[in-house]
């Protein structure tokens, strides 16, 4: 192998540089914080590298989580598909009501 033009792999890449997540070849992305689908309760899961940080109701309680994590001062990152993906529904929604329907599926307005 050819050392002087190989290429720095992901597996050594420091936390704190560009590149934090990216959408693979086949459309996954692998951003290192998942917010999952609206839970039909309320809430969505959010994992941190693949390890569970809780169950969401707000971005506050997102930013909690990452802070716990030590990122501190993540608000910043909450929109950054590098770094978060949000699952199903829209970002910032914590609730699976569709837009329209009351709290028990009856349409409203």
């Amino acid at each position: 192998m050819d050392h002087e033009h190989a290429q720095p792999s992901d597996e050594h890449a420091q936390p704190n540089h560009e590149h934090h997540g990216q959408a693979r070849a086949d459309g996954v992305s692998t951003a290192p914080i998942t917010i999952g689908r609206p839970a039909g309760s309320g809430g969505r899961r959010v994992t941190i590298r693949g390890l569970s940080a809780g169950v969401a109701h707000s971005d506050v309680d997102v930013v909690e989580f990452l802070r716990r994590a030590g990122l501190p001062d993540a608000w910043e990152f909450l929109d950054d598909p590098r770094w978060v993906q949000w699952q199903d529904g829209r970002p910032h929604t914590y609730d699976a009501t569709p837009p329209g329907h009351g709290d028990h599926g009856e349409v409203t307005g």
